[in-house]
């Protein structure tokens, strides 16, 4: 369990460097504000949570491993 834990965790930290930008940088780039800016997030966020899923699919992981990955990945992708 330790080792799918820790394996979980260093796919994470990969998958979070394949993202250029998080969201909030890219919303604060684009001087969003207001109902733009949580539309914005919004949209990011569910992007962010279907490529992350896929990538946990991919990489084969399944129950806290997937879901530790999958957490990350989607905060590290949002920025926050």
């Amino acid at each position: 369990m330790t080792r799918t834990l820790l394996i979980a965790l260093a796919l994470a930290c990969s998958a979070s460097l394949a993202h250029a930008q998080s969201c909030n940088v890219q919303a604060g780039d684009k001087k969003l504000a207001g109902a733009a800016k949580t539309s914005f997030l919004t949209k990011c966020e569910k992007d962010a949570t279907a490529t992350c899923d896929k990538q946990a699919a991919d990489k084969k992981l399944a129950g806290a491993a997937k879901t530790s990955f999958t957490k990350k990945c989607v905060t590290d992708a949002v920025g926050g």
